[in-house]
């Protein structure tokens, strides 16, 4: 079965109308003689000789990651259940404090008919210096960092900072807070900042975290999911405990370290309390050098991107790497940019960039003959890199002794 007849949902609502009229379609072409990929698995029958809709049905279930076609409806009952009777006024919902990495999911909390509070901390802690300082200084470090990367007038980053962190300070205080999280490392890092601050756990703070949503071939984020199923999600969020606030103060500390090997063993080191967050570790360490090119993994896999395609469009390549390549999406646009950026604008880049009167997404990249030796590993990247660059606590520094990464993402120091 080619992968155009596999309409996989985005945002999480399965149209069950949909997928009987592809099961009836389905049923038709195995009468006709078509044999589906999965025909050796079909239950409840040795032979296609005489297929039947439940087979078709459950092969339409299959593809959309359910073990049945009743397991599919059931889904889609759930969500549907949960849209029209959400049970927010019996869990007080109104008096509730949502929290976010960003402003992604807001709207869709109303439309869904959440009544509460809505707070973010945008601090892209995925990116630039993150050290263990005072809270002045540490703000003062990142609006300077952010206003430099994204073009933001300093003051009003500063702004932004001291208004997100002083909510953030009084989280310990308030009655209820529901943290809103996926599995990437940007999400992660804003989950141990954010427990990290508290000096004990308040009475009522909920956690709902997700890595995938079923019939979503391939989860993002949560801010891609419909109204609907962030109703869905609301009844399975559960409480933060001790045992994960302690977890996250060392994940902090270790994430702010100038050294990456406490962080490595934390990365290494899956916790139960909170189960996505050694992964998430393993995919930030991997932005610091590898050992042979000197380049983070979302360098080497846009670098490897261009080579293959030989002249592509910015935004296709940030396209293909969160469609695609990257085993754990977390950067939006604007951040794969800046990313990108210092790759880019350098007196030996490795990509050229034309078309720059257009924006960015649509100008055209290109590898440089050093951009071929170091995907090729004949060159290293921080020899020849204009500027520092940071994962956490750790500063790569151009042609200094520096930390890097190996094949098992274990730190490597390069003398």
């Amino acid at each position: 079965m080619s992968q155009r007849s596999m309409p996989f949902s985005n945002d999480g609502k399965i149209n069950i109308e949909q997928q009987r009229k592809r099961a009836k379609e389905l049923l038709q072409r195995m009468k006709d003689g078509a044999v589906p990929d999965q025909d050796s698995r079909i239950p409840g029958s040795g032979t296609l000789s005489s297929p039947t809709l439940s087979q078709a049905q459950w092969l339409i279930a299959k593809q959309l990651g359910f073990s049945s076609w009743p397991k599919l409806k059931a889904h889609v009952d759930a969500i549907d259940f949960a849209a029209r009777h959400p049970g927010f006024e019996a869990s007080d919902e109104i008096r509730t404090t949502h929290w976010r990495c960003g402003n992604d999911i807001a709207h869709s909390l109303r439309v869904a008919g959440f009544k509460g509070s809505f707070q973010m901390l945008a601090d892209p802690l995925c990116m630039g210096p993150v050290q263990n300082l005072s809270l002045e200084e540490y703000k003062a470090v990142r609006s300077s960092y952010i206003s430099r990367t994204f073009a933001i007038d300093k003051t009003e980053a500063q702004r932004r900072l001291d208004e997100e962190y002083s909510s953030l300070m009084r989280l310990g205080s308030t009655d209820h807070s529901v943290l809103w999280c996926e599995a990437d490392a940007y999400d992660q890092l804003f989950l141990i900042r954010v427990l990290a601050t508290l000096e004990s756990v308040p009475a009522r703070l909920e956690l709902i975290e997700v890595d995938r949503i079923p019939g979503v071939r391939r989860f993002i984020g949560i801010g891609q999911l419909a109204p609907d199923v962030l109703a869905w999600l609301w009844p399975q969020r559960r409480l933060i405990d001790e045992e994960a606030v302690e977890v996250a103060r060392q994940a902090w500390l270790a994430y702010c370290d100038t050294s990456p090997v406490k962080l490595a063993n934390m990365a290494h080191s899956p916790q139960r309390s909170l189960p996505f967050l050694a992964p998430a570790l393993l995919r930030q360490l991997q932005e610091l050098p590898g050992v042979q090119d000197g380049l983070s993994l979302t360098e080497r896999l846009s670098l490897q991107f261009v080579g293959e395609v030989g002249s592509v469009a910015f935004g296709r390549v940030f396209a293909e790497l969160m469609g695609t390549r990257e085993p754990l999406p977390y950067l939006g646009d604007l951040m794969f940019h800046a990313v990108m950026r210092p790759l880019i604008d350098s007196n030996t880049p490795l990509l050229i960039e034309s078309d720059t009167h257009l924006d960015w997404p649509k100008r055209m990249l290109k590898l440089t003959q050093l951009g071929h030796q170091v995907l090729s590993g004949m060159a290293y990247w921080p020899d020849h890199a204009p500027q520092e660059w940071w994962v956490g606590g750790v500063c790569i520094r151009p042609n200094q002794p520096h930390w890097m990464i190996d094949q098992n993402a274990i730190p490597v120091w390069r003398g």
